[in-house]
């Protein structure tokens, strides 16, 4: 399973680690992804997804119908 969400489009990032002595290692930033279950009621369908935390909040604000016609428009997803 890739880290990428499924409607946003985020990835990890790349970043460093920073020690005391100031030296800098190479480490990446995860998405927090949870794989979710979304029924939708326009096309009468359960989904199985992969969504960043902060895209849940935004899916319970919007709704998952009107967050995947984004997400279409945009070219994040395939679903």
């Amino acid at each position: 399973m890739s880290k990428v969400c499924e409607i946003s489009g985020k990835r990890p990032r790349v970043g460093n680690n920073v020690s005391h002595a100031n030296n800098k290692v190479k480490r990446r930033y995860n998405t927090n992804l949870q794989k979710k279950r979304f029924y939708i009621p326009e096309e009468d369908k359960w989904i199985t997804i992969s969504v960043a935390t902060s895209m849940l909040r935004t899916i319970n604000k919007n709704g998952i119908y009107a967050e995947i016609k984004k997400a279409r428009a945009k070219g994040t997803t395939s679903l």
